[in-house]
């Protein structure tokens, strides 16, 4: 199932007789991207299963959150909609918005990446009509783009990887009544993600993990996942594919080197690989940002 086919509120703007979607795009494994347009509406989100990040772009002086009639939306404000969270909207007159959609995993990697926190330990905090000039000049940037034009959804896509980093350094706080249990220790996970970065252009395998953690694969997969929000493989995918980026845009590195600097077995593993994440092939996203 796609990104925007199960989030919950892409499919509540969908299922609306004034809401009108002007443009969508998967931009990426568990990024999406919608232009939209409405008018004297009610919606309703109950817990989605991505985040959603709203910016006004015209009209929105009349939309409210039920509970909180006395604030009024404009264009320029962001709303933050995290996953799991309820809200409920009215909009008297019209109003032109885009959403930026991303899924858990994204925010996890982020998460572990940049804080250096277990995803389990954050939260991306709910926000109504906030300001945030740097987001929105992201936005504008974003829905200038052609996203059916593979470059420019090349363009689009690592925009959207600006916003996500933005919005976890910026909007992400601890969960209320927190509790950790089970997962691995801080210094163990610090030190593991130094090594996976040390050893992308090699093999890495579940059972080398665990011996360096000096656990059974067994258990060291059930507390890699409890502490990085998804399992092993997942994240070392990841961090190939965070470097096959940074090869991409800062050196001229032939796109075979690039693949085995990342540990990929070949160039069409790693074109096949980089293509699901990214919407393109290694050549055209290396040419979209140059």
């Amino acid at each position: 199932m796609s990104l925007l086919d199960r989030n919950q509120v892409f499919q509540s703007l969908s299922s609306s007789p004034n809401a009108r979607l002007e443009h969508s795009a998967e931009l990426g494994d568990g990024l999406g991207a919608a232009l939209w347009s409405n008018h004297h509406d009610a919606r309703d989100y109950a817990g989605p299963q991505v985040h959603t990040l709203s910016c006004y772009l015209a009209g929105g002086t009349g939309t409210f959150r039920r509970e909180r009639p006395e604030a009024k939306g404009a264009p320029g404000k962001l709303c933050i909609l995290p996953a799991g969270h309820e809200s409920s909207w009215v909009i008297n007159g019209e109003i032109r918005l885009a959403h930026l959609y991303f899924s858990t995993q994204h925010f996890a990697e982020a998460a572990v990446t940049l804080l250096d926190r277990e995803p389990r330990e954050l939260q991306l905090q709910e926000r109504t009509f906030l300001d945030d000039p740097l987001q929105v000049a992201r936005f504008h940037q974003l829905i200038q783009l052609d996203w059916k034009e593979p470059a420019e959804r090349l363009r689009a896509t690592s925009i959207g990887f600006e916003m996500i980093h933005h919005n976890v350094l910026t909007q992400a706080g601890l969960r209320d009544g927190l509790r950790l249990k089970g997962g691995l220790a801080p210094a163990l996970r610090k030190r593991l993600m130094e090594y996976i970065d040390s050893r992308l252009a090699e093999p890495i395998s579940l059972g080398e993990l665990a011996a360096f953690a000096a656990l059974s694969e067994y258990h060291f997969a059930r507390m890699f996942r409890e502490s990085f929000g998804m399992p092993p493989h997942q994240y070392v995918l990841a961090r190939r594919l965070e470097r096959a980026r940074w090869l991409l845009r800062e050196t001229a590195l032939p796109l075979g080197e690039v693949a085995l600097a990342c540990g990929f077995s070949s160039a069409s593993h790693f074109s096949n690989r980089f293509r699901a994440a990214m919407g393109g092939s290694p050549g055209a996203y290396r040419a979209a940002l140059r």
